[in-house]
């Protein structure tokens, strides 16, 4: 069973920088994408960016495109958010997802099989 944990999440004030992290554990050669989704209060759960674990390259939600940047650590099975020149819009439950393919954020379930319990990111003033 894939275990994913994410942290990093907190206060940041408008326009500033915050670093997220996922460790996933007991990963198998099917897992082969890493993502992370986010939900804010009242809204549906969207895609923010997603990595291929063989190298491939990332995507990124169009609100996030050249103000975030996802990435794996020297652990393939670590991932990063960083979160740069961050927006209100920006707050909201970051989720940490893995499963066998990216592309699907169309899918049910966003095409992903593990999430998560998610870490709560808060855009101030």
């Amino acid at each position: 069973q894939v275990r994913l944990v994410e942290s990093g999440g907190g206060s940041v004030q408008l326009g500033g920088s915050l670093r997220l992290s996922c460790v996933a554990s007991g990963t198998s050669s099917n897992t082969n994408c890493m993502a992370w989704f986010r939900q804010a209060p009242g809204k549906e759960r969207e895609g923010v960016a997603e990595i291929p674990l063989n190298g491939g390259r990332a995507y990124y939600a169009g609100s996030v495109l050249g103000r975030f940047t996802i990435s794996q650590g020297n652990a393939k099975t670590t991932v990063y958010l960083d979160m740069n020149r961050v927006k209100y819009e920006d707050s909201a439950v970051y989720y940490c997802a893995a499963g066998d393919a990216c592309g699907r954020w169309s899918w049910p379930g966003h095409g992903m099989d593990y999430w998560g319990k998610g870490t709560l990111v808060t855009i101030s003033s």
